[in-house]
């Protein structure tokens, strides 16, 4: 056509003028080319100032079909840019050229060879596919462009100059850029292929899971992927005769892509560390050392170490025993992947230890041979490997790092140095690189720590805050309030030594530091202080000595009407007196009525309740929701007309039984979905059985679920959700956590929470086993799938987690595909709420083991 030839022509007018020599460019010819170079492909995202520079020292070139432009392994001297035609790419795992394999094809707009920038070798060789013309920048003139041009060009050149470097600390910034790049740069394709990839350093690592699977080849055989989109082939790409895949293995693929995207990004962050633990130490940056020690923080083996993480030298895998029984230590191992079998002379296998556990230490730290052989129970098992010397220096490290307070010979306060968390800054009044953490002592002497580091400035320190709140909601624990509130009393009076102006001052910083404590545990705690008669005792006596003391010390008249609010706050008693605790029916449904907001249950709350016999007849009582289990024994005696030799069951629908203790508390809560509580005598206990009502129903209810929506099911889960998890207070999960018979406190709200999870796991698979049909089975494997990316998309991860476990459950997946059970990949979950605004709805059977993962650890150090 005419434009066509137009276009021809002035693509030809340009090219005449690049012919003319750089030097020997007029200014005129400089602003032709400028115009022309402009419109085209390759230059289109350039900017104004470089693309003129270009101008005055691009070379034209042209190329015949076949020509070798450069070889594999050669050193390069020139950049191009293709302005007509096509060059192939072509890669050889030997020396031997004619080995050599088609990659991919560079068109127009492309451009290559930034390699000269640090004159490594070429990776591939190029050779034009048919006539070609090509814009040429000697090395000296783009190195000139690069040093002048950085920014400009960063965002133009594949990796690892431009932006999609592996590691990269301006993701915020440079992924924007990145999204223009080629569709053939992986990362960048990754990340717009699917949302669960959130950033750059999350899709490395699931390239890096299909290159250990030899899905992906690098072209150097390297065991780590790099973001460089030349260097790499699928594995089926590389028989040049395979068969083009068809329209419908095209769609196939396209179907299950969201799929597999998931499952990579779930076992990616794994591969990312491997690859990270494979480089040697001296190549690791300060990206991969800070990845590495997020990840380790979650290694129960690894958690109590706030040394450096770089000392952990590789990743091995073993396919046979690791070390036998009386071979000299030479290294400490943690466990990443798999488990092994520990096993000593004589004794056979002793224990089995898993992920997150670690072993061999004993024969370092004690200078001896290995006093038992470590077999492994399964293959491909991926173990961190932590050298002698290295071991002796975490010690060292760790020690060097801990002050103690010593009194009468005894330490009564243990501090340990760790990273203060913030970035090494430039500025001279950055805040500090280090802080000191408490790791033991008396309950006294941390008090007494934490009322002395407290800040009182009016922008109060976040990380101070936090420590200070950990500090509140964990003291129940090994300083209940009968010890902490006499031990506030304390630290309030007078200084008795020291002039009248220095006791002044010292009282008044002191002063405000534990009202202000005072004001943080008061707040926390909010209600639940009403249960507690030493604590409102205290509160009473703590208002009127500050008040006393604004009489001497004005200053303290800012922080008193604060007190009397939170103090009037909680000792507030109810009016009425049939209001002092609402009465809560069978499965604490206060009201069929969902109009009425859910309000938190307390341990003053009296519950109505059916305790049936072993006749299956019943009987109701009616007890505060905290009762113990004697209690309900001595409530059931009384409505029977006797409870001599009575002992309190909890059946599960399943014929499941177990004897209650009498110190048991809250019992009503912990029942599982169908489970029931029976009163016998012991005797008899044999011959207890489940109710009928306790087998579930017969018939599922897909005829009318197939009506409902699944996104307006997935709200109304999610609206239902919140109001319980919205009662569940802190520490309620302290309580459970550390065993509420211990506090003698209900666990009542996160008990119901909990639950939920259960009833909605156990819906899914009862729905699901009960449609006998398969068409109907597939549409409602389908709407659950639906309505947990709903739950998802709503930020509730409980239900989600729960919709998937229960299709994950093997009464349902042996009726269709196994599904990868998402409880098992903690790093994942991390991974999703990290990126989630809040508020949000957490998968809560996770958090409990996690919280008991501590406790755990924490008793075996202590």
């Amino acid at each position: 056509t005419a434009g066509q030839h137009a276009a021809c022509w002035r693509e030809f007018y340009t090219f005449i003028f690049l012919e003319i020599l750089p030097l020997e460019r007029s200014s005129e010819d400089v602003d032709i080319i400028f115009t022309r170079l402009k419109e085209v492909k390759a230059f289109e995202k350039f900017h104004p100032n470089l693309l003129q520079q270009i101008c005055l020292c691009g070379y034209y070139e042209n190329l015949e079909k076949g020509i070798t432009l450069f070889r594999q392994g050669d050193i390069g001297t020139n950049w191009y840019a293709v302005l007509t035609g096509s060059l192939d790419v072509k890669v050889s795992d030997t020396s031997n050229h004619q080995d050599a394999v088609t990659i991919c094809t560079l068109g127009i707009g492309t451009a290559f060879g930034e390699s000269i920038l640090d004159n490594t070798p070429r990776h591939a060789t190029i050779v034009t596919r048919e006539y070609s013309e090509l814009l040429r920048i000697e090395q000296k003139d783009f190195k000139a462009l690069w040093e002048k041009y950085r920014q400009h060009m960063s965002g133009l050149l594949t990796p690892p100059y431009g932006v999609m470097e592996t590691g990269s600390n301006n993701d915020s910034k440079e992924e924007k850029k990145g999204k223009d790049e080629s569709p053939l740069e992986l990362v960048d394709w990754m990340m717009q292929q699917s949302p669960c990839v959130h950033s750059r350093t999350q899709a490395v690592g699931m390239w890096q899971v299909l290159l250990e699977e030899g899905v992906l080849n690098h072209v150097d055989q390297e065991h780590h992927f790099q973001d460089k989109y030349l260097f790499y082939r699928f594995l089926d790409d590389e028989r040049e005769d395979a068969p083009l895949p068809t329209e419908e293995e095209k769609k196939e693929c396209d179907e299950e892509l969201q799929d597999t995207m998931l499952l990579l990004s779930q076992i990616g962050p794994d591969a990312h560390m491997r690859m990270i633990l494979r480089k040697p130490p001296g190549q690791r940056t300060v990206d991969d050392l800070e990845f590495i020690y997020e990840e380790l923080l979650h290694i129960k083996a690894l958690s109590h170490l706030s040394t450096t993480v770089s000392i952990f030298k590789n990743i091995i895998h073993h396919q046979k025993g690791v070390f036998n029984q009386g071979e000299e230590g030479t290294s400490w191992y943690i466990i990443l992947k798999g488990s092994v079998n520990v096993v000593i002379y004589g004794k056979g296998v002793v224990c089995t230890l898993h992920e997150g556990d670690d072993f061999g230490k004993l024969a370092l730290v004690n200078d001896a041979p290995r006093a038992a052989s470590i077999v492994l129970r399964e293959d491909n098992c991926h173990f961190l490997r932590v050298d002698k010397e290295d071991f002796n220096r975490i010690l060292r490290d760790v020690e060097a790092n801990t002050v103690r307070l010593k009194e009468h010979d005894q330490d009564v306060l243990v501090l340990e140095k760790i990273p203060a968390g913030n970035r090494v800054s430039n500025q001279v009044n950055s805040q500090p690189q280090h802080k000191y953490i408490v790791m033991s002592g008396t309950p006294e002497k941390i008090l007494e720590h934490f009322l002395e580091t407290m800040r009182l400035e009016a922008t109060l320190n976040e990380a101070t805050d936090s420590i200070l709140n950990d500090f509140i909601m964990m003291h129940c624990v090994f300083m209940p309030n009968s010890q902490l509130c006499p031990a506030l009393m304390a630290q309030y009076p007078f200084p008795s030594q020291g002039t009248e102006q220095e006791k002044m001052d010292y009282a008044l910083n002191n002063k405000r530091r534990v009202i202000r404590l005072v004001l943080q545990w008061a707040a926390l705690y909010g209600d639940l202080l009403q249960e507690d008669e030493a604590a409102m005792a205290f509160l009473e006596e703590f208002y009127v000595s500050v008040s006393d003391d604004t009489r001497m010390i004005a200053a303290l008249k800012e922080q008193l009407p604060e007190l009397e609010k939170v103090v009037k706050q909680v000792s507030e008693e109810p009016k009425a007196p049939q209001k002092k605790h609402k009465v809560l029916l069978q499965l604490f449904n206060t009201s069929d009525d969902r109009a009425q907001k859910r309000q938190p249950i307390r341990g003053s709350d009296e519950v109505l309740f059916k305790v049936y016999c072993i006749d299956q007849t019943y009987t109701t009582i009616r007890v505060p929701v905290s009762s113990s289990v004697k209690e309900v024994i001595s409530a059931v005696a009384d409505k029977l007309g006797s409870g001599e030799g009575l002992i309190i069951v909890k059946m599960s629908s399943g014929g499941e039984k177990v004897v209650l203790k009498p110190h048991d508390i809250s019992v009503f809560t912990t029942l599982s979905v169908n489970g029931r509580l029976f009163a016998c005598p012991r005797d008899q206990f044999d011959s207890l059985a489940p109710l009928p009502e306790q087998e579930g129903p017969s018939t599922g209810t897909v005829g009318t679920f197939e009506l409902m929506s699944s996104k307006d099911l997935a709200h109304q889960m999610t609206i239902y959700d919140w109001e319980l998890f919205n009662c569940v207070h802190e520490l309620e999960l302290i309580y459970h956590t550390f065993g509420r018979h211990n506090f003698k406190k209900t666990t009542a709200n996160l008990d119901l929470f909990l639950r939920r999870f259960n009833e909605i796991q156990f819906w899914v698979v009862t729905e699901v086993c009960l449609c006998s049909q398969l068409s109907k089975r597939v549409q409602l494997l389908k709407k659950y799938i639906k309505i947990a990316a709903h739950c998802k998309e709503y930020k509730n991860l409980n239900s989600f987690f729960a919709i998937i476990m229960g299709l994950s459950n093997v009464a349902v997946s042996r009726l269709s595909l196994t599904w990868e059970d998402p409880s098992r990949n903690h790093r994942a979950y991390r991974l999703t709420v990290t990126k989630l605004d809040p508020p949000i709805i957490p998968f809560m059977p996770l958090l409990i083991k996690v919280m008991d993962c501590y406790v755990a650890f924490v008793s075996i150090q202590t």
